[in-house]
């Protein structure tokens, strides 16, 4: 926690999202020119980050440390799921929606016109436009929150029989939610997150900031640069398990995002450069 003065000379307790978890190494200092997104660079040019650009004049680069691939049918069968024979599906991402079609499609299979189909968001719900008729099937989807996509789930919980289609590595925060409040369901693995291929960079790594949104992009990082050593490259990490990750490989962690008074990374960055860039 630390202090942060008013114009009227009181000062009041700030979270702030900056952090050094573990010196391994000494604090770089200097301004941040250049920062590597490990995540797609999103396809509108008027986003969040585009504004930190103009706004600090720092160069921003995407590139995803990791990528989805999904588990063949021949795979799948061998887990004896069979989706017709469940009445409620449950989506936590768009991802989950594409590729538990796939399987239905490469298996030859049709779910009924009378499947319930429960969404983590209404982006998730809409996207299910791509593969059912909306109007014909029956929708549910929370605000994002899981806590509420069960409650949501508990009006159908003595009638249904759930499926809960996911990635090899995932959360388990919906699956012990669905488990401890005492859903019949089954979790299916469809696809799997592997480490992508980052040729593209080595010809020139080096970046002030490089931010991780998942353990599994740390892992990428190693994956692809073994001998990797931070140095003055400052590491910026989403999410408890990232920020673990990233220490567990003895970096040093410079940012940490979510905190109450910066939710996302974009908002962590902007404070965060505010503060390195004006000091330098």
């Amino acid at each position: 926690m630390g202090k942060l003065k008013t114009k009227a000379g009181a000062s009041k307790k700030i979270s702030r999202p900056a952090v050094t978890r573990k010196k391994t190494t000494k604090k770089p200092t200097g301004k941040i020119k250049t920062i590597l997104i490990s995540q797609p660079k999103p396809e509108s040019e008027r986003n969040p980050y585009s504004d930190l650009m103009k706004k600090y004049e720092v160069q921003i680069d995407f590139h995803p440390f990791i990528v989805v691939e999904g588990i063949s049918a021949k795979e799948f069968r061998k887990f004896r799921i069979n989706p017709t024979e469940y009445t409620a599906v449950v989506f936590n991402s768009k991802n989950a929606v594409d590729h538990f079609f796939r399987i239905c499609e490469e298996m030859r299979m049709r779910m009924s016109q009378d499947t319930k189909y429960f969404c983590i968001s209404e982006a998730v719900a809409l996207y299910l436009q791509k593969y059912i008729l909306y109007r014909k099937r029956k929708v549910f989807f929370a605000n994002g929150k899981e806590s509420e996509l069960i409650e949501i789930m508990r009006k159908f919980q003595d009638s249904e029989r759930f499926l809960l289609p996911c990635s090899d590595v995932h959360k388990e925060g919906l699956y012990e939610m669905m488990k401890d409040a005492g859903f019949e369901f089954d979790k299916a693995i469809i696809y799997r997150t592997v480490s992508n291929d980052l040729s593209e960079l080595k010809k020139n790594f080096h970046y002030d900031l490089i931010v991780f949104f998942s353990p599994l992009g740390v892992k990428s990082l190693f994956d692809n640069f073994p001998k990797f050593k931070q140095g003055t490259t400052r590491i910026a990490a989403f999410g408890k398990s990232t920020a673990k990750a990233v220490m567990d490989m003895g970096l040093r962690l410079d940012l940490e995002a979510p905190t109450p008074e910066y939710p996302s990374m974009v908002s962590a960055l902007d404070y965060y450069l505010s503060v390195t860039n004006k000091k330098a």
